[in-house]
């Protein structure tokens, strides 16, 4: 398992892109609009992500601003099978909020778990794996 990236919510993505990148010195790594959700996902980073961790900004197209205490949104780490990974999760008393499964919007196969103080952990499938 590797920690991939931390999302946080933007209301401008202009603004944070130009911040991330012009003030704190990181690389646009990538940029996807997800039109049937009305989302724009940007990640940010000092170098790729498959060397390193990112931050995701995540933009819904509709919210302007948001409330610093729920402006965090999750902590990412890849791991090799999540629906084994779930299992596991559930087996040892962990709480699995969304099981398994392709992402909304996306073919990725992403998964929930909620720590004891309600924060997220996403658990993203690593793309090269076979059924």
């Amino acid at each position: 398992m590797r920690l991939l990236h931390t999302m946080l919510r933007v209301g401008d993505l202009e603004r944070s892109l130009m911040f991330y990148t012009d003030i704190m010195g990181m690389q646009l790594l990538r940029r996807k609009d997800y039109p049937g959700g009305r989302f724009t996902l940007a990640f940010v980073g000092y170098q790729a992500e498959s060397e390193a961790a990112a931050i995701e900004l995540t933009h819904n197209w509709d919210t302007s601003s948001y409330d610093l205490g729920n402006g965090y949104g999750h902590i990412a780490i890849e791991v090799e099978d999540a629906y084994d990974t779930c299992a596991r999760i559930k087996s040892k008393g962990g709480h699995v909020i969304r099981d398994a499964g392709p992402m909304k919007h996306g073919q990725t196969i992403i998964a929930f778990v909620e720590d004891p103080d309600g924060y997220l952990i996403e658990l993203i499938q690593r793309k090269d794996k076979t059924d």
